[in-house]
């Protein structure tokens, strides 16, 4: 199998480390790892490998599923790789722009169809999706909310493409990994039926990115075929990201988390978008979760040379859109600690003042 470089990752490992400020990241600030007990026990593998079996079924309840029917996965990123192997051999369906795994992984399994949002609203057209199937369609792939546009799609357009996918015989997969993030989210694509396969984790909305732990929840037949992937992966999730995960998930506990991050992130999303009119940049106005496209100023060939040109100046690191088959604009994430979002702002709102 030949897969392509993941763009976005190897931008980051050739800039990040060196750099003052990361302004392109799709999470929410990390949390101090002293809120949580960090002592598992012994450090062996988790047993049974698919992850504790209490855990299981408390994450599977919120995706109206069975402890059997959901994985824990070092990552959502591996939830989701587990699960396309399981899924795509003739043909996949995915929705763009996404995060590169999300286009490279199927495109190096099948033949893959890319069904395109558009500025300014980015809205998702179900009979595109549906008029993209094809008899012979594994699975259509999904995140909402989308990163990078920040843009969450209402229930009534992920289930209008559910109930395509179904009658056609096709998964839905959807990364739900920033869908916590909404005060109001939609219902688990997972719960929607026979059809139905989340993947989410505890990066990015919780701010525990460290723990690598995750989740896919759907069909026993889908999640069975994942698991004998993972066996051939990383076998079980971390002992301590499951440690900490049980922790952060208790209903009280997660309750908690999940409201200091969405302060955080309206609070940070305010700053930004005062930060934008100031600049009269345009943006994709996100709804949920902390990423934003915005479009590249006049005077820079794509985003990649926008990117690399305040990288060298301000080191301030952005996401170049190259990396989302969108060169016209460049993704900023605001989840990060506010005092450092302040720090990359004026950098970033410096160098525009040169280049403007």
């Amino acid at each position: 199998m030949r897969i392509a470089p993941l763009e976005l990752e190897r931008w980051f490992a050739e800039v990040e480390a060196d750099a003052d400020v990361m302004l392109a990241e799709s999470g929410v600030r990390p949390l101090s790892a002293s809120r949580f007990d960090l002592d598992p026990g012994e450090l062996g593998h988790v047993v049974p490998t698919a992850g504790d079996p209490e855990l299981r079924a408390a994450v599977g309840d919120r995706h109206g599923r069975s402890a059997d029917q959901t994985l824990c996965t070092c990552g959502t990123q591996e939830a989701n790789l587990i699960a396309l192997l399981a899924l795509v051999e003739s043909h996949a369906v995915v929705v763009t722009p996404t995060d590169g795994s999300l286009t490279g992984l199927p495109e190096s399994l099948a033949e893959t169809t890319r069904v395109r949002l558009d500025p300014p609203d980015w809205t998702l057209n179900p009979e595109a999706v549906g008029d993209a199937l094809r008899p012979d369609t594994d699975a259509v792939i999904l995140a909402n909310p989308n990163n990078p546009t920040g843009r969450y799609h209402d229930e009534a357009t992920v289930r209008a493409i559910y109930d395509r996918c179904a009658e056609n015989g096709t998964y839905l997969l959807c990364d739900e990994a920033c869908r916590p993030l909404s005060a109001d989210p939609i219902d688990p694509v997972a719960s929607f039926g026979r059809y139905g396969v989340s993947s989410g984790g505890v990066s990015k909305a919780f701010g525990l990115a460290g723990l690598h732990f995750g989740w896919l929840c759907g069909p026993t037949a889908v999640v069975s075929a994942a698991e004998n992937w993972k066996d051939y992966t990383t076998v079980s999730p971390p002992v301590v990201g499951q440690h900490v995960a049980a922790q952060a998930l208790d209903p009280d506990r997660r309750a908690e988390l999940l409201e200091e991050s969405r302060a955080h992130a309206a609070e940070n999303r305010a700053v930004l978008e005062t930060f934008l009119e100031a600049h009269d940049l345009a943006w994709s106005d996100p709804d949920c979760g902390v990423n934003a496209f915005l479009r590249v100023p006049e005077g820079f060939a794509g985003g990649e040379s926008f990117c690399r040109s305040l990288v060298a100046e301000e080191s301030v690191v952005l996401a170049p859109g190259e990396a989302f088959g969108r060169p016209d604009f460049v993704r900023i994430g605001f989840g990060l600690p506010s005092a450092e979002l302040d720090e990359g702002l004026s950098r970033l709102g410096a160098f525009l003042e040169r280049h403007g």
